[in-house]
């Protein structure tokens, strides 16, 4: 298979049409503005369209109007543009409708900088807009990876009917790596949504697609149906991967950038004699916490990384449930951690 070079931002743009995405709206905003760059020269050639917008608030709403057709739709903007898409998304999970979208997250809060962090995580996984609603949240520690959870996350999303976020950080758009791209799907043998989608009512009867009910016992009747729907995302969804669990007795636990950075740490220890493992949650929701679970019966001790003052943190006690201590050791602002600084944190943790 034919591996190339490319930076983590294009990778999920070239995956993302090769997924039969042919609809994308955005704002640029730096540290994934090659994603909006990349699309416009390249979706025009495929018979796609790509619409720069006025603002982030305009960029959701197209994506809503765009996904009622039942088309593949996307977007992608950096931490601060997501903060301002969020009532919008909360609309889009209301009407649910399938759609992407991709947040490269940088350092915050507030305006922040452009370095890499994962200060996005509780806006990510817990619903940043009102109302109880969820996303499926894929969290991407390579470029090959970025590209394989783009085409996941379109098919997630056709088959829930819900919003799909890949969440990737500054690094993880900036890199280059080799990557292999899937072959270009037929759109023709997408899903077909001609039982909800809005495409014209000639010789059937009309569709309607809402986001809300203004009767109150209407509105509980809907989200009864979306939290049983999303009981069944639970269900069948939880990915991660391990690193050298089967005969560890302290665990690693990270996503991402950080993730990546922790199969380096694991292997130092392990030279070091110490029997260190890494679990590395790829949903992010639904958070793979009945493996974790099963990990944690076995060790003595959760050291916990993040790119943030602790956020994951949070979902990995729950996971835990008091089982064994959960430490914790993070980094902000968008200042990356290093091998050694963690190695050393983790070993005066088990001092």
């Amino acid at each position: 298979m034919k591996k190339i070079m490319m930076k983590g931002n294009e990778a999920i743009a070239e995956s993302a049409i090769r997924a039969g995405c042919r609809l994308y709206f955005a704002y640029p905003i730096t540290p994934q503005s090659e994603i909006a760059e990349y699309m416009a020269r390249r979706l025009p050639e495929v018979g796609g369209v790509f619409l720069q917008t006025e603002s982030e608030v305009a960029t959701v709403n197209m994506v809503y109007g765009a996904a009622c057709t039942g088309k593949r739709v996307m977007t992608s903007t950096s931490s601060p543009g997501f903060s301002l898409m969020q009532e919008g998304i909360s609309y889009i999970a209301g009407a649910e409708l399938p759609c992407v979208f991709v947040d490269v997250i940088r350092g915050g809060p507030g305006l922040g900088n452009i370095q890499p962090s994962q200060g996005d995580y509780f806006q990510a996984v817990k619903g940043g807009g009102h109302g109880d609603y969820r996303l499926i949240v894929l969290a991407p520690s390579t470029v090959q990876e970025a590209v394989d959870l783009t085409q996941l996350a379109f098919d997630l999303a056709d088959e829930y009917r819900n919003p799909v976020l890949v969440l990737a950080d500054g690094m993880i758009g900036q890199m280059m790596e080799p990557v292999v791209l899937p072959e270009m799907r037929d759109i023709s043998t997408l899903p077909d949504h001609s039982g909800w989608a809005l495409t014209g009512a000639r010789n059937r009867e009309p569709h309607r697609i809402a986001a809300f009910n203004i009767d109150p016992v209407g509105l509980e009747q809907m989200n009864i149906r979306y939290q049983e729907k999303y009981k069944r995302v639970e269900e069948k969804e939880q990915r991660w991967e391990e690193y050298r669990t089967d005969d560890a007795e302290y665990l690693l636990v990270g996503y991402g950038t950080v993730g990546r950075i922790l199969k380096s740490v694991v292997d130092e220890l392990r030279e070091e004699k110490l029997p260190v493992g890494l679990f590395r949650p790829v949903t992010l929701w639904p958070f793979p916490k009945k493996r974790l679970g099963e990990i944690a019966e076995k060790v003595k001790c959760i050291f916990v990384v993040e790119m943030s003052s602790g956020q994951m943190v949070e979902d990995v006690r729950l996971s835990v449930n008091g089982k064994v201590p959960v430490h914790f050791y993070g980094r902000m602002g968008g200042v990356v951690p290093t091998p050694e600084e963690i190695r050393l944190a983790f070993k005066e943790v088990i001092r």
